[in-house]
This record gives structure tokens, sequence and C-alpha cells, in this order.
């Protein structure tokens, strides 16, 4: 019965949850917490602070884990699969539809309409994280330092992003061992 209860949580956010993170994490709360009585509050958070720190989607970490948590392997095999099954099931009812109907003036026009509201979503991510970077410990001067650099990197030298990617994490990496170093000569 467990198992059944764990696929009909994480099914409810899969189909409920449309809209990423933000919408599903509402919905995995109520169903682990309130509906379930899985785990407290201060244990959500706890994972939903860890699934935040990690990269990939929010709901398919948190089910991962949960499911591991409230079932073992198979439980969270089962919330995994529950989580991504309307997705998939979805995304192919609407590819056979959109290819059904690919020559039709409105398919082309949707399909045209979505490429610009993709580039404004991204720039405004892109705007937001620009905008966290100069708040934080960077300011704007290191900021415009690494946009502009980063620009350079990946459009004129053709770098691939991981490798930017990687070389940034190094750096901070390497950053926060020596300002440690500096922090424990301080107190020697």
């Amino acid at each position: 019965m467990k198992q059944l209860h764990i696929f009909l949580a994480f099914f409810r956010v899969g189909i409920f949850g449309y809209g990423g993170g933000p919408s599903s994490i509402p919905l995995v709360y109520n169903e682990v917490v309130k509906k379930y009585k899985w785990m407290d509050d201060d244990q959500f958070g706890d994972i939903l602070a860890l699934g935040n720190a990690l990269p990939g989607p929010i709901a398919t970490k948190m089910a991962g884990y949960i499911g591991y948590r409230v079932g073992g392997v198979a439980g969270m095999l089962n919330a995994l699969l529950a989580s991504i099954l309307p997705t998939i099931l979805l995304i192919i009812f609407l590819l056979t539809v959109l290819n059904k109907y690919k020559d039709e003036t409105w398919v082309s026009g949707m399909t045209s309409a979505v490429v610009p509201v993709v580039a404004v979503m991204l720039a405004t991510m892109t705007w937001s994280f620009i905008k966290n970077s100069a708040k934080s410990f960077l300011g704007w001067g290191w900021t415009i330092i690494f946009v502009i650099g980063s620009i350079i990197i990946l459009e004129f030298l053709h770098i691939h992003p991981a490798i930017l990617i990687a070389g940034l994490l190094m750096a901070a990496l390497l950053k926060k061992d020596s300002a440690d170093n500096k922090v424990k000569e301080r107190q020697s």
C-alpha cells in the first residue's frame, strides 16, 4: 500500500505541477507533510534546501529522495516514474498532434512565437543572476568583468560553456581555500 501512496502522491505532483519547481514544491509539501505525514516541516525544509543546492529539476530530486526515504530503492524508482510519467505522456500526445498538423499555419505560427518568449525568459533569468552576483561579495566591478570575459570566451574564442563553468568553479574553490587558510592564520 505504501508504494501505491508514493506513486499517487508524486503522480498528482507531476500532473498539477506545471511551471517548474515553484509550482511543484507546494504540491510536494502538501502530499508529503500534510496528507501522508511522511516527514515534518523541518525535514521537508532540509530536503528542499538540499534539492536546491544540486543541479537539475527540483521535483525529480525531491521525488527520488523522498521516495527512497519512505520506500527504499523501489520507492525511489516509483516516485521518479510517477513524477515524470505525466510529462512523458503529455509530450507524446502533443508531439503526435503537432506532427499531424505540422503543415498548418497555426502550428508554424505557434512554434515561431515560442522563440522570442524563450529568449525573453532567458534574458530575464540572466539579468537576475547578474543582479544577484553584483549584490554578493563580488560587487558590480567583478560581475561586469566576469560577464564580459564570459562573452569573449564563449562567443569569440568558442570555448565550450562546460569548460568555462568548470574553470569558474575551480577558481571559486581555490579562492575559498585560500580565504579559509588566511582566516586560520589570523586565528593562530
